[in-house]
């Protein structure tokens, strides 16, 4: 539960420095392992070997932290509700079985014998009641510590450095099942040694205890660790946000040659149903954790959750590509331009596919059955997870893909193939862009990927209500032989004075296999509508954005980005000067401006604000039309604002990004400061 921010950074250098001090001494840092007095620990034998079946897929369950943090509704009622809605909700039938615990259960302070103590007040009948309640409905309870003398959380709960034993002895005896085990206030202590210890405790208690190694990825645990827990962290904290899960997906993905049954990336818990993202972004939180073979832990109090999260979480096809046996991650075959393509082998021969589109509009996505594995064939049955239908395919595998969207399918080959209809994939090309009154054209088509054709095919577009949408072409056809389609025209009209912002339009088609079978493929299509920026020199801050997308909390607008709430940041500050205008970002970070093909020329002083002056290095960038148009290159923490110029005339969109300067996500504030626009 560590933030790429710096009050933990800060408390991981206090503890550094405190172990330095003690050295210095003359007096030794705290023990690797002790019992819970902090005594020498028992030394038995080779510790016991792992006991079998830990985690042969990736454990999914419940975390509280990414809903309530140390907050009041953080109890036993809500543990024991959670576990209440597994069973009411079928969360346990889809395969959640861990309602885990995370910091603030405890007392700040040991008791007299040096052992933990539950919150009275939070867990007034102990935690062994808890997880009595949690067995009881046949699931598993999982706890937290820290690898360290304190918890990551400002209050210090007890952490179980020098007492290793005790508390893994402790846990068992509470009957638990899971120990997520985090990495502040460590003193220095050798990160491989701190886990080693907690492991040979929890080995020594005999009971099956899952181990979650949460060092945050800083010292490379999947190159070590798959003899030490279950899992580990790749990455820093996820947040809410799209920036945020973007940038932990990037992280993790690479990193696929190191998981399998029993061992686990993990990119960290699910932000699903928690209010940052849009369901579609959510669905692609889901699907790429999915296809990483990620643990899939909750991170919403599914007591507040909405049918949609509902939808996503306990989507069974989903999560049989997570569940797979094989215990494949998935691997990305291309990224060209946000189409990113990621295959995953799974053991009954099939390939999942997930048709991943990063950028902020439209885009098609394709592949074939071959690139992603498959061996060559007649045809193959393409079945569409989120969708619950299966096609055939010819052998292409493709989509348009809304913005931040993910087309999840799984394709096989399959003799059975020619008893499902073709598949067909819609498109787009035209107008994204559209003024309050004014027109966009545009034009579909619908494309038979099959093998077999598509017959009697009609399709349709519908706007928003009061919205004029006509056709100009024809919008049907009686046959639709592989490879061949259907392109429509439309004229698109916005009435006049709508306001500025996004739009859904659904395009609709609708056809028969050549055995008479109904099928349909619908899809959404997203108009802007927007003004370019007035004419003349304008601030940034003082325009309306398309999109704001940042790796930790929101974009703020003349001041620094703060922490995770809106409008918590400060005045903008680059190396001691002071500005009145711009905007606060951290990296990674993109905001788009509709500049309508009116603008030439945009200008910023840049560099990484003075709230955080830890280990912050960032890089700058201007795209036009996605094309990098201007960057700075890494700025770093001690280096003043650079300008920067960038021409961008003739551009329809204007993105200012921010990026990580090659350090990893850490304290990485980038400031716009002066942001301007000449247009």
């Amino acid at each position: 539960m560590r933030h790429p921010h710096t009050r933990t950074t800060r408390r991981r250098v206090v503890g550094a420095l405190s172990a330095a001090l003690l050295c210095t001494a003359g007096l030794a840092a705290p023990a690797a392992a002790g019992t819970a007095t902090g005594s020498p620990a028992p030394a038995p034998a080779p510790a016991p070997a792992p006991a079998d079946g830990l985690a042969l897929t990736p454990p999914m369950g419940f975390n509280n932290w990414n809903s309530t943090h140390c907050g009041a509704d953080f109890d036993e009622s809500m543990v024991e509700g959670i576990a209440d809605l597994f069973v009411a909700k079928g969360l346990k039938d889809a395969g959640y079985r861990y309602v885990n615990l995370d910091d603030c259960w405890a007392l700040p302070s040991r008791d007299a014998d040096g052992r933990l103590v539950p919150d009275p007040a939070r867990f007034p009948h102990g935690i062994k009641a808890v997880a009595d309640y949690v067995h009881a409905k046949g699931l598993k309870l999982g706890i937290y510590t820290s690898a360290g003398t304190k918890t990551c959380n400002e209050a210090g709960f007890p952490g179980a450095l020098g007492h290793e034993y005790g508390d893994a002895q402790q846990f068992a005896d509470w009957g638990v099942d899971y120990l997520k085990y985090d990495n502040c206030n460590n003193q220095g202590v050798d990160a491989k040694q701190r886990y080693l210890t907690m492991r040979d405790a929890l080995r020594a208690t005999g009971r099956p205890i899952v181990y979650s190694i949460c060092e945050w990825g800083e010292n490379k645990p999947w190159e070590w660790a798959a003899d030490v827990g279950q899992l580990w962290r790749t990455t820093g904290d996820i947040s809410d946000s799209w920036g945020s899960m973007l940038s932990i997906l990037k992280q993790n993905l690479p990193l696929a040659p190191h998981a399998g049954p029993g061992h686990w990336n993990d990119p960290d818990m699910l932000e699903v149903g928690n209010g940052g993202m849009t369901d579609t972004e959510y669905r692609t939180h889901f699907s790429m954790w999915s296809m990483m073979a990620a643990p899939l832990l909750i991170g919403t109090d599914l007591r507040k959750a909405s049918p949609a999260t509902f939808d996503i979480l306990d989507d069974k096809e989903v999560i049989a590509v997570d569940q797979d046996p094989l215990g494949k991650q998935g691997t990305v075959l291309s990224s060209a331009g946000g189409r990113w393509v990621v295959t995953k082998e799974m053991k009954d021969g099939s390939r999942a596919v997930a048709l991943f589109n990063e950028s902020g509009s439209p885009q098609r996505v394709a592949t074939t059955a071959t690139a992603a594995g498959l061996p060559d064939a007649p045809a193959y049955t393409l079945r569409d997870l989120w969708r619950h239908r299966s096609y055939n395919t010819a052998g292409t595998v493709s989509a348009l893909v809304p913005a931040h969207g993910t087309v999840l399918v799984r394709v096989a080959v399959d003799r059975h193939w020619a008893a499902n209809p073709p598949a067909v994939e819609p498109g787009l090309d035209g107008d994204r862009f559209v003024r309050p009154g004014g027109t966009a054209a545009l034009t579909t088509s619908v494309t038979d990927l099959g093998r077999t054709p598509a017959r009697r095919v009609s399709v349709a577009l519908t706007g928003p209500r009061g919205w004029s949408v006509t056709a100009t072409s024809r919008t049907g056809t009686s046959a639709l032989p592989t490879g061949h389609a259907l392109r429509t025209g439309w004229r698109v009209t916005a009435p006049a004075g709508t306001p500025e912002g996004s739009y859904d339009l659904a395009f609709r088609a609708r056809y028969r296999s050549p055995a008479g079978v109904r099928a349909e493929s619908t899809t959404t299509i997203t108009l802007r509508v927007a003004e370019p920026p007035p004419a003349g020199g304008s601030y940034l801050s003082d325009l309306p954005w398309l999109s704001a997308d940042n790796g930790w909390g929101p974009v703020e607008r003349d001041t620094s980005n703060g922490e995770t709430a809106a409008g918590d940041g400060h005045p903008l500050t680059v190396d001691g000067v002071v500005y009145a205008k711009g905007l606060g970002t951290h990296a990674p970070s993109q905001v788009d401006y509709y500049t309508g093909r009116a603008c030439q020329k945009v200008t910023a002083e840049v560099g990484v604000d003075d709230e955080e002056r830890a280990d912050g290095s960032v890089s700058f960038e201007v795209w036009a039309d996605g094309r990098e148009v201007a960057s700075t290159g890494v700025l770093t923490t001690d280096m003043a604002a650079q300008p920067l110029t960038a021409d961008v005339t003739g551009a329809e969109v204007v993105s200012l990004v921010v990026t990580d300067g090659g350090n990893g996500i850490t304290s990485d504030h980038g400031d716009w400061a002066d942001a301007r626009i000449t247009c």
